[in-house]
């Protein structure tokens, strides 16, 4: 099997990659709409290491596999995500292209290994057959800006909280404040592990170096940073943002600071963006307080993702 490692890959072979990845969605789910090519390049850059396999098919790709390599190999698990064409599928390509992305993780000191897959794909039965194990679902939720008015939660300001805002890197002074609220997360999901100020930092250099926007919401108790919410719009196709994280610290649950930020990151968006027509974001089904939030400003449901996690050394 011909099998391309790219350590530099140029735009050509990131083109060529999400035609591959564009092409196995829509044939796994039709009707669905085609992954935005912001998505595909941006699990690709995403902040840390990462390694790229490809199996050349005539002029283009005809499976693609990447594993990410997170911050400290003692605390982050290694992600795993494999795309095969429909045609070339059950030939053994998928296993070969896991069990690199899996020995590159062993190499680089991993114990657990993520992937995702859309629920009802063939990925899924593919991911349970080599023993990785459902950690939760998420579902895609899609807004309309132009259908809501969130105004009024906008307006909340919840006694004794107020509100910062930065586009880019998060000012120096607050990085590792930031950092520690963005390891609030950690209590939703299985596997994740405290942020740091330097992974803050080199994941908002990753999102400017695609040519992306980073816009960032925070609510601030006297100095600390208790809640926040994040938005990434594409540089080349504006008219659909991205939520990214969305936390509020334990301690200040309960007071509508998710609701707040959000709502006030839809305002500032409809000031400065206007040109965003969707904003899309994900939610796990464990997580029914901002699955709430969401629903109140008017998000609807797209599809469905399930998460899993296996153990490094049980993969091929």
């Amino acid at each position: 099997m011909d099998i391309r490692e790219m350590d530099e890959p140029e735009d050509a072979d990131l083109d060529a990659w999400h035609t591959l990845v564009s092409a196995a969605h829509l044939h796994d789910h039709p009707g669905d709409p085609a992954p935005d090519p912001a998505q595909t390049i941006g699990r690709i850059f995403g902040g840390g290491a990462r390694r790229l396999w490809a199996v050349p098919h005539g002029d283009a790709f005809g499976a693609v596999a990447s594993v990410w390599l997170p911050g400290d190999p003692a605390l982050r698990a290694a992600e795993i995500d494999v795309h095969v064409l429909p045609e070339l599928r059950r030939r053994g390509v998928g296993a070969y292209l896991l069990g690199l992305a899996a020995e590159a993780a062993r190499a680089d000191g991993r114990s657990a290994v993520l992937a995702q897959a859309l629920a009802g794909t063939p990925a899924v039965p593919f991911l349970e057959r080599f023993g990785f194990r459902c950690l939760l679902t998420t579902r895609s939720l899609v807004l309309r800006p132009a259908e809501v008015d969130a105004s009024a939660h906008a307006a909340l300001n919840p006694p004794g909280y107020r509100l910062i805002r930065w586009t880019g890197t998060v000012p120096d002074h607050l990085a590792v404040e930031f950092a520690q609220a963005k390891s609030a997360m950690a209590d939703h999901a299985e596997g994740e592990s405290a942020w740091t100020a330097d992974v803050v930092r080199d994941t908002a250099d990753n999102v400017a170096k695609r040519g992306d926007d980073l816009y960032t919401v925070a609510a601030l108790h006297g100095p600390k940073i208790v809640g926040f919410t994040e938005v990434v719009v594409p540089g080349d196709v504006p008219a659909r943002a991205f939520q990214y994280d969305t936390a509020v610290v334990p301690g200040h649950r309960g007071r509508r600071i998710g609701l707040w930020v959000k709502a006030v990151m839809l305002d500032w968006l409809g000031e400065e963006r206007p040109e965003v027509v969707e904003i899309e974001t994900d939610n796990s089904d464990d997580n029914a307080h901002m699955l709430a939030v969401n629903e109140a400003l008017g998000y609807r449901p797209a599809r469905e993702f399930r998460e899993y996690l296996a153990q490094a050394a049980d993969l091929p």
